[in-house]
């Protein structure tokens, strides 16, 4: 058992080291740190700003020898992508390993298809990753070494769930930590590759096996939990030790690439929002470059996920190079990998991704082309991406908005408060765009002021576990005059989940818990106090509203300090049957349901029950509207960019060294909350403001259309028309 951290590295070492002291010693009173201690991470290769267009063949075991390699290296010429992931090996090898028990294709013969598309793609000058893939492996390697298998539960190795003649491995033993080490160790011998990705490295569940049970135990003191309860102190260890070992495994690999080739590294597929499991501050700190896997849309996925997973990542790896994988095929659950969607949806997903910055990579499984369709569409999207590069290597954004997300209330609060959390962030995130808002998105233990520079308004939607350190930066973030805007039960836990008795953040809303959650009303409403708050902001665009609807959960609140009229009062819940019954038992209170205050130079803006979550549910255009008004009021500044006309767009704000740019994509169409796009509808025109803030602007572009343009100019905005948006428009400022 090599390369095994001992219970004092274990508690030394790890990054949450608040979280790593408490475990075996008192789990639930550790403060986690607001940000994590620093990582001394290796210098990132030359090469890793450069690719801009990237590009991934997956093949299949029955590859080598019948597909045409000269077919995708034509391709790759045609698309001008500049960097390639191709499978190298792992479950399967394709080239000829000499690693015991490395799985050589059955097809392989004595060809080397790995080795012959590094040589073609290095000849078009690509920057070349090796894929391995671990998660699998044969019945000679389970007879040798039956302790590299993952185990269930019950004691059971783990045949594969998709084909029963593999088994699964165990992702945190010396299957990854030995043999998977030699065999990347002969990649980086043989091909030199840039780099090597790993694909589905970090385990296939929770793994019982001898070596989990034991290195779990050295390190934490506890056994395996048979609980998913996060509450549980063994549960919270296991989360903090999994991790650890997984970073663990990374540094292992990286280090043993490095010393072959020291300006080459491994990219793990790995990281995402507040779900992911593991911990995305030190993913950013550890990560050169990164690769957000999210391939397409399924069920009701709408377009502008693929974007959001952009701003995640960008919330903890910063100016760091980030790629969007984006799949010619569909994504459901019935895995038909080799499907093709439409060209609408395959453009619109890779669109909203390059809109919000993230550097485009098509992946095709399989080395055949069963349905050709996908091709010219990729083709075109990559010859655009192209002629407008310069455009394309932002800088920084010029959003002033940042919506907040919570990995510890994801690990730790538990699975339906994650899931809570989850539909308030998306309810937010959809508000801003339904807003035309440009925003960015920020992680909850980098709320130090270094990494809210730039922003003027911070969004928590639901984020229930803050620690009081970072309370405390929240305030101070106020203080120095930006905004706030929270719902529901934020703060109302600390970094452990742990119930507090009042909010951690009671002093910057100026309330105070008085009463239990109000949880699953029904039949509530929202009295919308004209008389008592005429002109309130938040009140905008409702001129026409006594009352809308309220959300399904509420915290009991009672201010602390003076507030002016309520905006927003209880019209509690009354029966919904029989209809004889449906009438008001309580027509009116003074029970406020937002609270909107100033604190120092800042704003905040505090609603006590799930605006956003119900937003999300069901899509309300008052409610929307109230999340609108509360962003605005709150930042107290002209917006970056405004934009008018119809339809519903994602609109971000870029810096390139001698350009701005205002991305405008067309998420409307009818299937804008379903996958399958059937085609693009034209909107337009559209009136685009923007606020130079000081610079001189010269010529303006739009990238899509192809014009050159003359703005209209006002002190410090300057305004043009885009006359129509089929799927996207580019507004690129030179100044």
């Amino acid at each position: 058992m090599t390369h095994d951290p001992s219970r004092r590295d274990f508690l030394k070492t790890t990054a949450l080291a608040g979280a790593a002291a408490a475990i075996g010693v008192d789990a639930g009173r550790a403060s986690l740190p607001s940000s994590a201690a620093p990582i001394v991470a290796p210098a990132a290769p030359s090469w890793v700003d450069r690719p801009m267009r990237w590009a991934q063949l997956t093949l299949v075991e029955n590859d080598p020898g019948t597909y045409d390699p000269k077919f995708w290296l034509d391709y790759f010429r045609r698309t001008r992508a500049d960097a390639v992931c191709l499978s190298a090996g792992g479950c399967v090898a394709y080239y000829p390993t000499a690693v015991p028990f490395h799985h050589r294709s059955q097809w392989l013969r004595d060809t080397d298809p790995f080795g012959d598309l590094v040589a073609g793609c290095r000849k078009l000058g690509m920057v070349v990753v090796a894929r391995t893939d671990p998660h699998a492996t044969y019945d000679d390697a389970q007879r040798a070494h039956p302790d590299w298998i993952h185990v269930t539960a019950d004691g059971q190795p783990r045949r594969h769930w998709a084909s029963p003649e593999l088994w699964v491995t165990c992702a945190l033993g010396p299957y990854n930590f030995e043999f998977m080490t030699e065999v990347k160790r002969e990649i980086a011998t043989r091909y030199k590759p840039d780099a090597i990705f790993i694909n589905r490295w970090d385990g296939s569940g929770q793994c019982f096996c001898v070596h989990c049970r034991t290195n779990f135990k050295a390190a934490s003191g506890f056994d395996l939990p048979r609980t998913d309860d996060p509450q549980d102190p063994a549960r919270r260890a296991y989360i903090l030790w999994r991790q650890e070992r997984l970073f663990a495994l990374w540094r292992l690999w990286d280090d043993e690439v490095r010393k072959i080739n020291p300006d080459s590294c491994v990219i793990p597929n790995t990281g995402g929002g507040a779900t992911s499991s593991l911990d995305m501050v030190r993913i950013g700190e550890l990560a050169p470059t990164l690769v957000a896997d999210h391939q397409a849309r399924r069920g009701v996925t709408v377009p502008w996920a693929n974007g959001k997973r952009g701003k995640e990542f960008r919330a903890t790896m910063g100016r760091k190079p980030i790629v969007g994988i984006f799949s010619v095929g569909l994504e459901e659950p019935y895995r038909w990998k080799d499907s093709v969607q439409s060209p609408a949806e395959i453009r619109l997903w890779a669109i909203d991704g390059i809109a919000n910055g993230l550097r485009p990579w098509y992946t095709k499984f399989a080395g055949s082309i069963n349905d050709p369709r996908w091709l010219k569409p990729v083709e075109r999207l990559y010859e655009w991406c192209a002629a407008n590069e310069r455009y394309l290597r932002n800088e920084r954004s010029l959003a002033r908005v940042g919506l907040v997300y919570s990995q510890q209330s994801a690990w730790f609060a538990g699975a339906e408060r994650a899931r809570r959390m989850d539909d308030a962030a998306n309810g937010f995130y959809h508000a801003l765009v339904e807003a035309r808002i440009p925003f960015e998105m920020v992680h909850d233990r980098l709320l130090d002021e270094a990494h809210l520079e730039g922003l003027k308004t911070l969004v928590l939607p639901d984020v229930v576990a803050l620690s009081l350190a970072q309370c405390s930066q929240l305030v101070s973030f106020v203080e120095r005059g930006g905004g706030v805007v929270a719902t529901y039960e934020t703060s109302l836990r600390d970094e452990w989940g742990a119930p507090r008795k009042d909010f951690g953040l009671a002093d910057l809303f100026g309330v105070r818990v008085s009463g239990k959650a109000d949880l699953q009303m029904h039949n509530a409403y929202l009295r919308l106090e004209h008389d008592r708050a005429k002109g309130n902001a938040l009140l905008a665009g409702l001129e026409d509203a006594p009352r809308i609807i309220h959300g399904v959960n509420r915290v009991d609140v009672a201010p602390t300090t003076a507030f002016g009229a309520a905006p927003l009062t209880l019209i509690p819940s009354y029966p919904d049957l029989p209809m004889e019954k449906v009438y008001p038992r309580v027509p009116r209170t003074d029970i406020a349901q937002a609270f909107m205050r100033e604190v120092g130079q800042g704003r905040v803006v505090y609603f006590p029950w799930d605006v956003d979550r119900t937003f999300w549910e069901i899509l309300d255009a008052d409610h929307g509207t109230l999340l609108r008004n509360a962003v605005a009021w709150a930042t107290n500044e002209p917006p970056v960019v405004r934009v008018t006309g119809p339809g519903v767009l994602d609109v971000t704000a870029w810096r390139q060294a001698r350009s701005m740019t205002v991305h405008l994509v067309n998420l409307s169409n009818p299937m804008m909350m379903k996958g399958p796009v059937r085609e693009p509808i034209a909107v337009g025109p559209h009136i685009v403001r923007v606020r130079l803030a000081g610079e001189r602007a010269g010529r303006v572009r739009l990238l899509v259309g192809g014009a050159i343009i003359q703005p209209r100019r006002s002190g410090e905005w300057i305004e043009v028309t885009v006359p129509s948006i089929l799927e996207h428009e580019v507004v690129a400022i030179e100044v």
